[in-house]
């Protein structure tokens, strides 16, 4: 599993935070994260422009084969117990990297849509993409102790 988040996770509270669930799931998936760098020199450019850049970043690091699942506000929304079911699901019936993508601040260009299978949703609201990348890695873990049948989570 790649998990790609564009931008730096900026502090100390929430590289550490994503840090410590990224080595718990290790203990259940071959897990990765890569943060794709910032754009320099934004100034000039418009938002159109930055979510091709980021999307010519994104797109040269996938795989031949990758399964590439966007986090987008529009996207499927799910309970955790659904959650951890689609996961199981994903692992099974992809053969290659299941690439989850937390896009820039603009959001994705249309060519990243068109190469995703699939979006989900974490929420309805707008959180930092910080938070969203702690909630990410923290579902993810919760999803595996689901399907593990261990007591992480309680409904």
């Amino acid at each position: 599993m790649q998990l790609f988040f564009i931008g730096r996770t900026v502090g100390t509270v929430y590289p550490s935070l994503i840090n410590e669930y990224v080595q718990r799931l290790a203990h259940y998936v071959p897990i990765q994260v890569e943060e794709i760098p910032d754009l320099k020199n934004t100034k000039n450019l418009t938002q159109e422009q930055q979510k091709e850049r980021e999307a010519d970043q994104v797109l040269e690091r996938l795989q031949p084969g990758d399964v590439l699942v966007l986090l987008d506000e529009r996207g499927r929304e799910m309970t955790s117990r659904e959650f951890s079911q689609w996961i199981e699901q994903k692992m099974l019936t992809t053969s290659r990297r299941l690439v989850l993508l937390i896009g820039g601040p603009y959001g994705f260009s249309p060519r990243i849509y068109e190469a995703a299978s699939q979006k989900i949703s974490l929420s309805k609201m707008t959180f930092s993409h910080q938070m969203v990348r702690l909630f990410l890695v923290e579902q993810l873990y919760r999803a595996f102790t689901i399907l593990r049948g261990e007591p992480y989570h309680h409904d």
